[in-house]
């Protein structure tokens, strides 16, 4: 029998993955990109990221010890996938975007670099905490 955290972590991750399904209707159907708004200029990548997050959340429901695995790896690609597509384009101010004012970062894309982001940094932290308590078992 698991311990009540590792069931909790699990049921957090899952709701979460889960939880895609009807970011994905938020996006395609009103036009509200919650879940990956550093990326709405590049629908390819935006359609892929929903892709790998389903099969995510596929995989979970497939096989839930693999749980802490995904979650790790997933949480350290959305933060990249921020940290390149929201937080260098505020860091790095091209001249362009000084003349014109287009390319930095809108509302809701700051928005969801602090929700994902804390989202994501916390799913990563936790996962990387319970592979190293495992192995010093």
């Amino acid at each position: 029998m698991r311990p009540p955290a590792e069931l909790s972590q699990g049921r957090v991750l899952r709701v979460y993955y889960g939880a895609t399904l009807m970011f994905l209707l938020l996006d395609y159907g009103l036009g509200l990109n919650i879940r990956i708004a550093g990326l709405e200029g590049s629908p390819v990548l935006k359609g892929g990221y929903y892709l790998v997050v389903m099969g995510c959340f596929a995989l979970m429901l497939l096989r839930p010890a693999w749980s802490v695995a995904i979650g790790i790896v997933e949480s350290l690609a959305t933060l990249v996938t921020l940290i390149f597509g929201i937080a260098l384009r505020s860091l790095l101010v091209s001249e362009q975007t000084l003349e014109s004012g287009t390319g930095a970062p809108r509302l809701a894309e700051i928005l969801n670099f602090l929700i994902s982001g804390s989202v994501a940094w916390t799913a990563w932290q936790s996962g990387m905490r319970r592979v190293l308590d495992a192995r010093r078992r």
